[in-house]
């Protein structure tokens, strides 16, 4: 009728990227997606900022499509002439022969972490990892070297079940029963020669970040 307009068509919906439909993403395909950029940034390949900005959208994302997109630039696995890391969302293995590695600042810790390594020097700093549980633990199977833990306020660490041969655990002390607990790390495996080293950070540094609950 005169004076009337069509309605506007609706815009079309943009495709899902190639290969990959419109699936509705699980929480296992979220905290895959975590894991793999908790990794990224402790290789450095990720800022802090920008794991924050990537966690958070990876645990919003409705679409399996969208979280491929937070790590369409990134490699699913760290591979180095030296070593491997490889992590799922509920383990992280660590294997390392003569030479040095470490996981520092904002990665995203796994429920299990097992290192395998002779003869080398492996650092764990806590003091900004992302804390996905209230438990961590670490299974050893590690010879000569050091293992140094670098914990900060509410982070205890328990080395009673660790197996020990010719090494010994310096800078541990069992914790105040009256402080609260944020995160335990549990050691247990082996360790032989060399050492284990327990410390608080040497410089200030923000708090462990925890992931929303029921993520």
């Amino acid at each position: 009728m005169p004076g009337e307009t069509s309605p506007a068509p609706r815009p079309a919906a943009a495709p899902p990227a190639a290969g990959l439909p419109a699936l509705r993403a699980s929480h296992a395909d979220r905290d895959r997606v975590v894991a793999a950029l908790g990794a990224a940034a402790g290789e450095g390949r990720l800022s802090a900022e920008e794991l924050d900005e990537r966690v958070e959208a990876a645990l919003s994302a409705r679409t399996v499509a969208e979280l491929a997109e937070l790590t369409a630039d990134l490699p699913p696995v760290s591979v180095s002439a030296t070593g491997a890391v490889a992590q799922d969302r509920d383990v992280l293995r660590i294997e390392q022969y003569f030479t040095r590695t470490e996981r520092v600042g904002a990665w995203v810790l796994p429920r299990r972490l097992e290192v395998a390594a002779q003869w080398c020097h492996v650092k764990l700093d806590f003091t900004q990892a992302v804390l996905t549980h209230d438990t961590l633990e670490i299974d050893l199977d590690m010879q000569g070297g050091t293992l140094t833990l670098i914990v900060g306020p509410g982070i205890v660490v328990d080395p009673y079940a660790l197996a020990l041969e010719f090494c010994k655990v310096k800078g541990h002390q069992d914790p105040d029963p009256h402080a609260p607990v944020r995160l335990r790390i549990e050691l247990i495996g082996r360790k032989s020669f060399g050492r284990v080293v327990v410390r608080r950070s040497r410089r200030r540094r923000g708090r462990p970040r925890a992931l929303p609950a029921g993520d």
